[in-house]
């Protein structure tokens, strides 16, 4: 198997397996090439010029944002995107290959069949490689929304806990050795993270970021920090842990105060 290397030394992101509790928990599928996904039009004009990319967690299906009722919601709140579900699976991660397959399957094309706009919408691992496509692609996406994100390691988030929060975190000198330019560690993500303290993004190198997390996440330690590094108008919290009830109304709660464009009429 290959590695996708650790901020802190060389693990798989998911020999972390069992830190992320997500449902439907399955063996690890192989990465392929292009990568399956899904396009819905928007119900109410047939000329969306904004899509939303949505990313699942580490063993969810992407259907899962149908039935847990993503796709109704933006409907409930007449909005006038098209959504693409992309089977986005841990293997692609665990192969190196994530971005590229992004960039290649999802993003680049989305481009050329004339979208505006391009959101990714990404839950749990789905979260971290959203965040990863937009460190490496600035300027890319016009938003992001990470609900639950795995942000690397506990004892990352302690180090910058402990340097007094991202403001006055600053990492370690230079890159470790092996790391791989193309797809950041941990460390190298949550530097560049620093770049949203004390600033209202807005779309350009570092797209409009809107964080949602459950209390009793286990991610939740990490979450805090991120938070803190954020406008208070785009972070959300809701009772329980890391499961669809939370991330539903997470999405449900964060939807309404989303710039995205209504449906004509």
């Amino acid at each position: 198997m290959r590695i996708f290397f650790s901020a802190r030394r060389h693990l798989p992101i998911l020999a972390l397996g069992a830190a992320l509790v997500v449902t439907g928990c399955g063996g690890l599928r192989t990465a392929k090439a292009p990568l399956d996904r899904t396009l819905e039009k928007s119900s109410c004009t047939p000329n969306a010029d904004t899509l939303i990319v949505m990313l699942p967690g580490a063993y969810s299906h992407p259907d899962e944002f149908e039935r847990e009722g993503f796709v109704k919601a933006l409907n409930d709140n007449r909005l006038a995107v098209d959504v693409m579900r992309v089977d986005a699976h841990l293997g692609y991660y665990n192969a190196r290959t994530i971005l590229e397959r992004l960039h290649q399957d999802v993003i680049a094309p989305a481009r050329g069949q004339g979208y505006k706009a391009i959101w990714i919408v990404g839950i749990s691992v789905g979260g971290f490689g959203g965040l990863l496509y937009a460190q490496t692609h600035p300027g890319e996406l016009a938003g992001l929304v990470a609900i639950a994100p795995y942000l690397g390691e506990r004892a990352l988030g302690a180090d910058i806990a402990n340097a007094g929060g991202l403001a006055r975190w600053t990492g370690p000198l230079g890159d470790p050795p092996g790391s791989d330019p193309r797809i950041p560690n941990e460390t190298q993500l949550w530097q560049w993270l620093r770049g949203y303290v004390g600033a209202t993004a807005t779309f350009g190198a570092r797209p409009p970021l809107y964080l949602g997390y459950g209390v009793d996440d286990r991610f939740a330690f990490s979450h805090r920090l991120l938070a803190a590094a954020l406008p208070a108008s785009r972070v959300f919290t809701t009772e329980g842990g890391h499961d669809w009830p939370e991330w539903t109304r997470l999405w449900r709660r964060m939807l309404p105060t989303l710039p995205l464009p209504g449906c004509p009429g």
